[in-house]
Parts: structure tokens; C-alpha cells; sequence
């Protein structure tokens, strides 16, 4: 049964009214892969981290000329995370559950690629355009809305650019695993200093798309945090966020009291008043 929140009058709109229903937005397969990503990446951050207090004689910084604003990592962090201890255990850590991550990392690029989410992702042309929108709108620059979609194209330019940088990580860390055995990945990277500095760059990068990630979904609300846990999204219909393009096929969205129910018609499924 619905309720009166769930059911507000209905306009001048087809008939359909004012319904709450869910829309299926991630599939159980991608929410997995998602989720194992966080406990993996902070195991193998914080891992990381010892192993990188092993070898402070030269420490990483970030300064301009002879100014140093910030040294990776000050004493403070190094003594609150113990860093300097169980060195062994930090590389155990680092090797093992860097398989796991490897493994989580191709398995997500085999199942975009056999069912077709990779077009959700990878921007084009006018993914680069309408991402200036995105992002004037999400500093309240502009009430324009961005176009809407399973992503938008500031997501799309970003998750594409972070697993971009999950390779790079991943090779530059075999090129400083296994410089004998993998001379040649050393080579690309310019040896095994460079290799090092690259593989701890994009570890801070991914780290600040973590941290913006979660500001991200905080400012989103709860529906799009319960998205990625459910898998569908609850909203009005005839919402765009509420019905994203998908590759799940026949598009399923399912009333409140758990009927199904026709997807609504966007202005994007019409063409010179013909249905498309």
C-alpha cells in the first residue's frame, strides 16, 4: 500500500502522479567489487607506509625551490601510526594483499567490458564539455543541472582517471618488487628511484580521490550512498537520477509497495514527437 508520502496528486503528467520507486543503478557484481576495494587499498596504504619509513634518508616533500611546505610524513603521523615498527609485517601485508587488489582490479575491467558499463564510464567529446557544468554546479557556481546519467561527466573523466592511476600503481610497484626479474618496467619508468617516486604519487592521488569520494557522497545524500549498497536508487519518477542509463537491459523500476512499473519517458527518448 502506498502512502500519502509516497503518493503526492497527480498533474497534468500521463496519469503516472507523483510516485516513489526504485531504480536499479548498481548490480550485486560491482557493489562487491566497490566495496573490496576500501579495506583493500587502506591495508595496503597503511602496509605501504612502513615500508616506505624503512627508507627515510631522502623523504618525499612537496615545496617550491627551497621551501618546504610538507614532508611525507611528519613525526607526529609516523609516531601515531607506529611506523616505525613491524617492518616485516608491513611488507607481508603489502605483497599479499597486493594480489588481492591486482585480482579485484581485473576482475572490474573484465566485467565492464563484457557487459558494456564501460560506456558509462569512459568520456567522450562531449563528456569534457559538460563536465565544466558539473563542476560549476557542484560549487554552486551555476543552477544549470548537468546532464544526468548513470555517472555525469565529471565522474566519468574522474573513475577513468583513477584506474588509469590503480595501473600505474600497480606496474610501478612490480617495476620496484622485481627490478632484476623486471628490468623492462623499471626501464619505463626511468629506474628504480623514479619508479619508487611514481608508485608513491599515485598512492597520494588515489588517497585524495578517496577523501573527495566520500565529501562527494556525503554532499549526494543518503539515496546515493544506499545505491551502491542495495543497488537501486529511491526516488520520484521521471527523475534522471532516479532512472540512469544502464547496461542491465530492459530498464526495472519497482513501485514502493513492490509492483513493477513502466520507466518513465525522458525528453532524451522522444525525437521531433516520435517515440525512439
Amino acid at each position: 500500500m502506498r502512502t500519502s508520502n509516497e503518493l503526492h496528486a497527480a498533474g497534468d503528467d500521463g496519469g503516472t502522479g507523483d510516485v516513489i520507486v526504485a531504480k536499479k543503478k548498481h548490480s550485486l557484481a560491482l557493489r562487491w567489487m566497490h566495496w573490496l576495494n576500501f579495506p583493500l587499498l587502506m591495508i595496503m596504504m597503511y602496509s605501504g607506509m612502513r615500508i616506505y619509513w624503512a627508507d627515510l634518508q631522502e623523504p618525499y616533500a612537496i615545496g617550491i625551490g627551497g621551501w618546504q611546505w610538507f614532508e611525507f610524513w611528519p613525526d607526529g603521523v609516523n609516531s601515531a601510526l607506529q611506523l616505525e615498527s613491524k617492518l616485516a609485517a608491513g611488507i607481508a601485508f603489502h605483497l599479499n594483499f597486493g594480489w588481492f587488489f591486482v585480482l579485484n582490479g581485473v576482475a572490474y575491467i573484465v566485467y565492464l567490458s563484457r557487459r558494456g558499463e564501460w560506456r558509462h564510464i569512459v568520456p567522450d567529446r562531449q563528456s569534457i564539455k559538460d563536465s565544466r557544468t558539473t563542476v560549476a554546479h557542484d560549487l554552486h557556481l551555476t543552477d544549470e543541472k548537468p546532464v544526468q546519467g548513470k555517472y555525469n561527466p565529471a565522474q566519468q573523466i574522474t573513475y577513468s582517471l583513477v584506474i588509469l592511476i590503480a595501473t600505474v600503481l600497480v606496474l610501478s610497484g612490480f617495476a620496484i618488487y622485481k627490478p632484476g626479474q623486471l628490468s623492462f618496467l623499471e626501464a619505463i619508468f626511468g629506474g628504480y628511484d623514479y619508479a619508487r617516486w611514481v608508485h608513491f604519487t599515485a598512492t597520494i592521488l588515489l588517497f585524495g580521490f578517496f577523501f573527495i569520494h566520500i565529501l562527494q557522497v556525503i554532499r549526494a545524500g543518503w539515496s546515493n550512498f544506499a545505491s551502491i549498497v542495495t543497488g537501486y536508487r529511491v526516488g520520484r519518477r521521471g527523475d534522471p537520477e532516479v532512472a540512469p542509463a544502464s547496461a542491465f537491459g530492459p530498464d526495472e523500476i519497482t513501485d514502493v509497495d513492490g509492483s513493477s512499473v513502466e520507466p518513465a519517458r525522458s525528453s532524451a527518448q522522444v525525437v521531433e514527437g516520435n517515440e525512439t
